[in-house]
């Protein structure tokens, strides 16, 4: 190669590099697409706007929230990981995507194809029936199911290969019963099924609280390490004799080759907003608590869950036909 070429491929990677890094420092000068993997109205949804609404504060310009839901929850990092490594298009990212590379095709690879920001919060999740409901009680719901196998149809919010779906199916294997699965795409399609009969049980989140609360269902079980506050007369999975705890905690991701100055103004921006008493109030609201966890721990969390998840499919004879 000819000195004169050299020098110029040479002047030229080094402006692309200081292009780069005047780009990170100036991060951001516009605004920054936050996409959510669930519909609007729900409780991700709602808080999710709130920790970005105070994240924008810090960072200067607003964060415009879209809602992908659909492929239980896991849009927004398909999206992402195709994104410019910009950082001004972020995702919402649920403990779906550490699973779907076991169950179909995928043409990337969710440990290396995002930069994981921060980990932020989870869910509580519990199973719910209409008021009108025989079963009031787990034990009424087991011995029912025993006697009837796979009568019972049960939906999941986000629907198949979720943690409301997979956890149910876990319980089921543990209790030595079996369900019928019917998938919807959100909390609120799903209690509309719930209430109106089209179903028997729902798997979900904590949108289920105003429901229960106004007497229009009844919480059989809840999956976390302890009872909530809000309803401590219902037992855990774990006092039922089912040693599950499922909080399914999500946080944000971006492309890969997004620059470390831009994952560090994102991180420290929504660990800001996470602290904020009107975020934590939002998550209150849901039963849901932070749950912070920093860029490297999130990095770390997400290798250990994509074994643990693998383990979890292959058990349950859901992987993916192999060629």
């Amino acid at each position: 190669m000819p000195r004169w070429v050299w020098k110029s491929v040479c002047l030229l990677a080094t402006f692309a590099g200081l292009s780069a890094v005047h780009a990170a420092d100036n991060f951001p000068s516009r605004p920054i697409k936050l996409q959510v993997g669930f519909p609007a109205g729900g409780p991700t949804d709602i808080t999710m706007r709130v920790i970005a609404e105070h994240a924008s504060k810090t960072l200067g310009q607003p964060i415009v929230v879209e809602n992908k839901p659909g492929a239980g929850g896991t849009l927004p990092a398909t999206t992402v990981q195709m994104s410019p490594p910009d950082g001004y298009t972020i995702g919402q990212s649920p403990l779906g995507i550490f699973r779907t590379g076991y169950t179909q095709k995928m043409s990337w690879d969710p440990l290396k194809d995002l930069r994981y920001i921060i980990n932020l919060t989870g869910y509580t999740f519990g199973l719910t029936v209409p008021a009108n409901s025989p079963f009031n009680s787990w034990q009424d719901f087991v011995a029912y199911a025993k006697a009837n196998p796979g009568k019972i149809t049960y939906g999941s919010a986000g629907g198949n290969l979720t943690s409301p779906h997979l956890t149910m199916e876990r319980i089921a294997e543990a209790a030595g019963i079996q369900l019928t699965h019917v998938p919807f795409k959100g909390s609120a399609d799903l209690a509309q099924a719930l209430l109106g009969g089209h179903v028997m049980a729902a798997a979900d989140s904590s949108a289920f609280v105003p429901y229960v609360e106004s007497g229009k269902a009844k919480l059989l079980n809840v999956w976390g390490e302890k009872r909530m506050e809000r309803f401590p007369n219902v037992p855990t999975l774990k006092e039922l004799g089912i040693d599950i705890v499922q909080t399914s905690p999500y946080g944000l991701v971006a492309p890969k080759g997004t620059p470390p100055e831009v994952v560090k103004k994102l991180h420290d921006a929504f660990k800001k907003a996470l602290e904020d008493k009107s975020s934590i109030d939002a998550l209150a609201k849901y039963d849901m608590l932070p749950n912070y966890m920093s860029s490297e721990q999130y990095t770390q969390f997400a290798r250990e869950v994509s074994q643990r998840e693998k383990v979890i499919i292959e058990r349950l004879g859901l992987e993916k036909v192999k060629n």
